[in-house]
């Protein structure tokens, strides 16, 4: 029977089902906040540069936090990590709420600056969640069922992307922002109430004697060892950093192709239509052979979309080139996730984690402030078409300096 399919393994184990809820509905909260306060921010002032600063809001404490969580991940009871987090962003969202609900009252400055200290704190408990939430992941199945529930995990994440994108631009469009964000607030409380019907896991076996330096170096060293690992990770990290055209959809969606905001949700539901469709395909035709080689033909194909999705002043060509981008991405993070999860050992996997948040907290919240800041001094369109020219020569470099990944093939090295 269809169920009985290996493609279905990590499925069949409870934990992993709820698991998977929790992670819907987190991501589902976090791609609706993006787009409505997004949007919102830009509605206030009109400039794109101030889109870049709420990257920068949540990138600044999520890197300066990420080596720390990393060691207590490695540490401590990743669950009850974890509801710490989620419960700290259910508290932003709340905030928020708040927020918008004086907007016609409050001056202009401190509704902004009370939304990025939101951001900020949002920052913080991300920070914390995303290496916790890959060194939790493996606890719950087994080592031959993890390439399964990687990729089950992945198109997850996809799928609550094009839903959280699509309903954030409905939501902020057609019922307002203060919908937007109490939606928010309901999707972190499910999330929190379906990540504690998971039973807690071993805390993982440390020596208690070495000091958190000594740990976060470990980690440090593991990776910079290892040419496979750091250069998935740092082609991400450029590649996403330049081609972060998705920090400018607002302008966009209001100036370039004047589709407001219901627009803006279709077009930020692109790329993750894309890739959820490659994610469903990688579930059942896992990758092997030629995997290193595929992820960075597929990095050139998405700097090229990035430049098309640049020039283009038609919605459906817009979607089009948002859409291929999704596809290629998804490989990339697909084999990133899990040549990580598959070389790093267990009792390090909080710690690596934590270096491989940083690379992606760059590549998106400061590849937004990056993008918004080229979009404020050389124009929207030239910022948009340089990042994905940047896209590909970053791409050339890594196949000329990474050997060992460029020969990757998952079949030798699971």
């Amino acid at each position: 029977m269809k169920n009985n399919s290996p493609a279905y393994a990590a499925l069949r184990v409870p934990d992993y089902r709820r698991y998977l809820t929790m992670r819907l509905f987190t991501v589902l909260a976090i791609q609706i906040m993006s787009v409505s306060v997004g949007y919102y921010v830009y509605d206030l002032t009109g400039d794109p540069l101030m889109l870049g600063f709420v990257g920068l809001a949540e990138a600044i404490p999520a890197i300066s936090i990420s080596l720390w969580a990393g060691h207590l991940a490695d540490k401590h009871n990743r669950r009850n990590i974890l509801v710490g987090c989620l419960a700290a962003m259910l508290c932003c969202a709340l905030a928020l709420v708040a927020l918008v609900s004086q907007d016609e009252t409050m001056p202009k400055h401190l509704l902004l600056g009370g939304i990025y200290s939101v951001i900020f704190v949002t920052g913080i408990a991300r920070g914390f969640f995303s290496p916790t939430n890959f060194a939790f992941l493996p606890q719950l199945v087994d080592k031959q069922t993890l390439p399964n529930a990687i990729a089950w995990n992945s198109s997850t994440w996809e799928v609550a992307s094009i839903s959280g994108l699509g309903i954030g631009g409905l939501l902020y469009g057609f019922a307002g922002v203060a919908w937007a964000f109490g939606t928010i607030a309901v999707l972190m409380a499910l999330a929190l109430l379906m990540l504690l019907q998971i039973a807690p896991r071993p805390v993982p076996r440390v020596a208690n004697m070495e000091s958190a330096l000594v740990r976060i170096r470990e980690g440090l060293r593991f990776v910079f060892r290892d040419q496979v690992i750091l250069g998935a990770i740092a082609l991400d990290l450029f590649a996403v950093l330049f081609g972060g055209a998705v920090a400018l959809l607002p302008v966009y969606a209001k100036d370039i192709l004047h589709v407001g905001p219901q627009g803006l949700g279709i077009l930020r539901a692109a790329m993750s239509v894309g890739a959820i469709v490659t994610a469903f395909y990688l579930a059942h035709r896992p990758m092997g052979r030629n995997a290193g080689r595929t992820m960075l033909i597929c990095v050139v194909g998405f700097g090229l979309c990035i430049i098309g999705f640049g020039l283009s002043k038609v919605f459906w060509m817009s979607f089009a080139f948002l859409f291929l981008c999704g596809v290629f991405d998804e490989v990339s993070v697909f084999v990133r996730a899990s040549l990580i999860q598959h070389r790093t050992p267990d009792h390090l996997k909080g710690r690596v984690s934590s270096v491989n948040s940083i690379f992606i907290t760059s590549s998106n919240e400061i590849g937004a402030f990056e993008s918004g800041l080229t979009a404020k001094l050389f124009g929207t369109v030239p910022a948009v078409v340089l990042g994905g020219t940047l896209t590909i020569l970053v791409v050339g470099i890594t196949w000329w300096k990474a050997p060992k990944l460029r020969d990757l093939h998952f079949d030798d090295d699971n």
